[in-house]
């Protein structure tokens, strides 16, 4: 019971975007930065290891649930009840999308699946990660790929991620850079965050 309420607490601050300041301090993956041009970046990453859960509901529903599943397994509830460092960024994208040249993907969906994961931390591999107790929770390992973002601050809500996948996407067309992903959203902080301190971002796999 002590447990379901702390992960209902941390939930509730993750997605409700309290007005107060947030210090990051998570620890993300390293990568390369092979260009930048304004807002926009071209990264390297090496293979990542992930916890990933899919999700049915909308956009709050199913990032409640989802961060709620991956909280649980990180604080405990796996084979060895160990505790994992909680790492950024907390992944999310719409499932199942075809991917747009000219127009925001998330404004396509259709159904209501979401896929949330959370980036592992370093020292582990594949195999000697604590296995999830909930079945819903899939561990992967993600190889080394070429990524671009778009970095921005403020809110985090399907409408601003609706119109970065927007904003990147078209830069992405401007550079004749061709998309392999659907666009996903990054979180970099807590949600009490102050809007204008924030560091969200938009990822999109390219070739």
């Amino acid at each position: 019971m002590v447990i379901k309420k702390i992960l209902s607490l941390l939930s509730g601050l993750w997605f409700a975007g309290c007005s107060v300041v947030g210090i990051r301090d998570t620890p993300a993956p390293d990568y390369q930065i092979v260009s930048r041009d304004r807002e926009f970046e071209i990264r390297l990453y090496p293979p990542l290891l992930l916890a990933e859960t899919m999700v049915t509901g909308d956009y709050q529903q199913a990032g409640s649930i989802g961060f709620k599943r991956l909280a649980a397994y990180i604080f405990g509830a796996n084979t060895r009840q160990t505790s994992l460092a909680m790492t950024t960024p907390v992944i999310r994208e719409a499932a199942g999308e075809e991917i747009a040249m000219t127009a925001p993907v998330l404004q396509q969906t259709e159904g209501t699946q979401w896929r949330m994961a959370f980036v592992m931390p370093d020292g582990y591999r594949l195999d000697t990660l604590p296995i999830p107790l909930d079945a819903d929770i899939v561990l992967k390992q993600q190889p080394a790929k070429k990524i671009a973002v778009l970095i921005y601050s403020g809110s985090l809500n399907e409408t601003a991620i609706m119109t970065g996948s927007e904003k990147l996407l078209n830069w992405l067309q401007q550079q004749s850079i061709k998309p392999l992903s659907a666009p996903r959203s990054a979180a970099y902080d807590p949600p009490w965050t102050l809007p204008m301190l924030r560091h969200n971002e938009i990822m999109v796999e390219i070739e």
